[in-house]
């Protein structure tokens, strides 16, 4: 049943609106018939019961302070209405020692449903100093602060990724983003790029966190011009960049390379020296989503590979090596690796009966620690991802749902 469902999904591509009803169609008519789930597993909200949406955003980095008693949240009043809402969202810590009682310590005007705002502990210490992306004097920026005292400090432009040590940043263009894919960009300010298929303009900004310096890293015409394939070659062919990531040493990042021709849609996934330099394709079999940082040189990312197919692998950095892991677990998903690098977690969009799970895996082991209902009101490019993420102790697992009937921000005790 599943295969013949990616295989529709595939075709379905090519007409978004006809896909959107048809797959509402069907998810309705198989909750009808299937029995009704709201939640299972160890599941316990932190975030409060009362009024608002409460999220953390993406799945890439830890909302847990070094101290594992605070927790990044962010609070909104809508997030089923617009993917990237123009306005304001509240960004909260929750203090899980004390009550899960909530502190405001920000309040940012640039903010998606997907990511939120980036807000993160700034490392190395990760405690005491957050940062957070915002809207400053009409330009998007990004802000240091520190949550004890309220000192901060604006840096000149947002970021996508930052390095453990807090030295180093990237980041993409963020209005580009919001028009090619909702629910990761930034709506507030128009995009200069917008009608231009292949910009010649900067696609990855780096920037030293430390002097706020930023240095113009890759172009659009960077990555269209190197190994290119006639696909991109298109009259038409519309490109982007998406999902940095540094690796842990902060030495190299990886790089989602999209380019659409008229409904298809080809990814690259691409790996490159944070100075711009050593640019390699690790893959190119057209389809990529999500990915992670092993370590410094292994990469697993869920992806749709030549000959065997949709699944998670884990890639060797500028080489050909890889490895098919899980071959059972064909649905995508947002990996992560534990802090000692021996589990992983992932989680899967809502199935035909609106069920979405969280996974963890070890070695050839799957098991699932939470299931909750993904409400009809969330879907498309609104839809609450649970986005699971690890405790920096790697004892617990964090995730964003709304089968109480809005977001909220939940944990799973993983020794329990």
């Amino acid at each position: 049943m599943r295969i013949i469902e990616q295989k529709i999904n595939y075709q379905l591509n090519k007409y978004p609106a006809v896909k959107r009803v048809i797959k509402c169609a069907y998810q309705l008519g198989m909750y009808a018939i299937s029995p009704k789930i709201k939640s299972e597993g160890n599941i316990v909200r932190i975030s409060p019961d009362e009024k608002g949406e409460y999220f953390f955003g993406y799945y890439d980095k830890s909302p847990w302070d070094a101290g594992m008693r605070y927790v990044i949240c962010m609070r909104a009043e809508d997030t089923w209405s617009e993917p990237d809402p123009i306005g304001t969202a509240d960004i909260l810590l929750i203090d899980v020692q004390n009550g899960n009682s909530v502190r405001k310590v920000a309040t940012t005007h640039t903010w998606n449903v997907q990511q939120g705002c980036m807000a993160q502990w700034l490392g190395p210490d990760f405690s005491k100093r957050i940062l957070y992306n915002d809207m400053r004097e009409g330009k998007y920026c990004s802000v240091i602060l520190d949550v004890e005292t309220g000192e901060e400090r604006v840096l000149p432009i947002p970021v996508y990724t930052v390095s453990t040590d807090g030295k180093t940043a990237l980041s993409l263009d963020f209005s580009r983003l919001h028009n090619l894919r909702l629910g990761y960009g930034y709506a507030a300010l128009p995009e200069v790029t917008k009608g231009i298929a292949l910009p010649k303009t900067t696609a990855v900004w780096k920037m030293d966190i430390e002097t706020g310096e930023v240095v113009d890293l890759l172009k659009y015409i960077d990555f269209a011009n190197f190994h290119p394939r006639h696909e991109m070659q298109e009259v038409g062919s519309i490109h982007k960049v998406n999902h940095l990531m540094l690796s842990p040493n902060g030495k190299r990042f990886i790089v989602l390379y999209r380019w659409f021709c008229g409904h298809r849609k080809y990814t690259r996934l691409v790996t490159c020296n944070v100075d711009g330099t050593d640019m390699y394709v690790l893959n190119d079999d057209d389809m990529v989503s999500h990915c992670y940082w092993k370590n410094d040189e292994k990469i697993i990312a869920f992806e749709n590979k030549h000959g065997s197919g949709p699944g998670y692998y884990l890639m060797k950095d500028k080489t050909r090596e890889y490895k098919h892991l899980w071959k059972e677990l064909c649905v995508d998903g947002h990996p992560s690796y534990s802090p000692d690098g021996k589990l992983v977690v992932t989680d899967n969009y809502p199935d035909r009966t609106r069920i979405a799970s969280v996974r963890i895996m070890r070695d050839n082991q799957i098991e699932v620690v939470a299931r909750v209902f993904a409400p009809f009101r969330y879907d498309n490019d609104t839809r609450c991802d649970l986005h699971p993420r690890w405790s920096r102790d790697g004892t617990k697992i964090c995730f964003d749902a709304a089968f109480e009937g809005h977001r909220g921000l939940y944990v799973v005790d993983i020794k329990a």
